[in-house]
């Protein structure tokens, strides 16, 4: 990349960031990671073990050492940079995932009408497919399945700095709330000893649940239920967490949903929503980017503590504290009035 100080130059670098999306989706969709994972090796050795060509390899490897995802050595083999680490497929922070559903030729067609939804203020999704993202995610399997990994291994790797920032144990039930796999819960379940879960989601969503539950050795106190987001929920509990969940939707949905949760919450009850909290300020933040991704895709959007905290009183829930966490993500805590 370029590294003149100029503001012309650095805004280059900038413009040339799609560049850098497809390379290091390249890699990733190869596994040259997990290649050099035992060690160093020559480009062509790399090349010869994913099945490229020793000269593109060694091209598309010089580039990605300058970003500093590998490193090229002074013996001309290339190795791993703690960046490339998180490429690997067996990382405990996996990158692998959203580096190959950033690349994958849909979403790039999708990320090509960014202006239009910018233009509208609407998602532009359904104008390209003829349907909305969901519809379009079940009309393509193999695309969903890549996709969703990707958004897996992003919220996969929020789950520890979530466990850390927050004490789930005085809870004694709690709900997750379109908890997809039931990776959260199971983390929850695993650090509080006694208490109970229901994931809730639709039964496509929680296949895999209870291989998740098990292996966390948390299966005996787990419940699944099925439904959608709009559904009523399991009524009772003392704590209802809904993450990633509400930046999907407009205000309205949103309204919707927090009602639903109002509803079924015990008096005495938390709901805690992790959601990316803007701030403001003139930082980069990568809640500000899939802000981007919500509008172009779904019409949707982040939001601010402010807006959380009005949407929540319009629903009978009042925020009571936010926690930051290790990762972008922060807890929202909120309580029934």
């Amino acid at each position: 990349m370029v590294r003149d100080n100029s503001a012309a130059y650095q805004l280059l670098d900038l413009i040339q960031g799609s560049v850098i999306t497809q390379a290091i989706s390249a890699a990733a969709t190869l596994g040259i990671a997990d290649v050099l994972a035992a060690g160093p090796l020559p480009a062509e050795e790399i090349a010869k073990r994913v099945g490229s060509d020793p000269e593109a390899t060694y091209r598309l490897l010089r580039t990605l050492s300058g970003c500093s995802v590998f490193t090229l050595r002074p013996d001309g083999s290339f190795a791993l940079a703690p960046m490339g680490e998180a490429l690997r497929d067996d990382a405990p922070d996996s990158m692998r995932g959203i580096a190959m559903l950033m690349g994958h030729p849909l979403l790039w067609e999708e990320w090509g009408h960014l202006i239009e939804s910018v233009r509208t203020g609407a998602a532009n999704l359904p104008k390209l497919r003829g349907m909305g993202a969901f519809e379009f995610l079940m009309a393509n399997p193999a695309y969903a399945a890549e996709f969703f990994q990707g958004m897996g291994s992003l919220s996969g790797a929020e789950t520890a700095p979530v466990l850390a920032a927050y004490d789930f144990s005085r809870f004694r039930t709690v709900v997750d709330v379109v908890g997809g796999r039931g990776t959260l819960l199971a983390g929850i379940l695993a650090q509080t000893g006694g208490a109970n879960g229901i994931l809730f989601d639709n039964e496509v969503a929680t296949a895999d649940a209870p291989a998740v539950f098990a292996s966390a050795g948390v299966g005996d106190r787990v419940t699944i239920e099925h439904g959608g987001q709009f559904d009523t929920l399991p009524a009772g509990a003392d704590a209802y967490v809904l993450k990633h969940v509400l930046h999907d939707f407009p205000e309205p949905a949103c309204r919707q949903l927090l009602h639903n949760v109002r509803e079924a919450i015990a008096p005495d009850g938390t709901m805690l929503v992790i959601e990316y909290v803007l701030e403001e300020q003139n930082e980069p933040h990568i809640g500000k980017i899939i802000d981007l991704w919500l509008l172009l895709l779904l019409g949707a959007k982040e939001r601010t503590r402010p807006q959380y905290t009005e949407l929540f009183a319009e629903a009978g829930l009042k925020v009571t504290r936010v926690i930051p966490t290790a990762s972008p993500v922060s807890i929202i805590e909120a309580v029934p009035v």
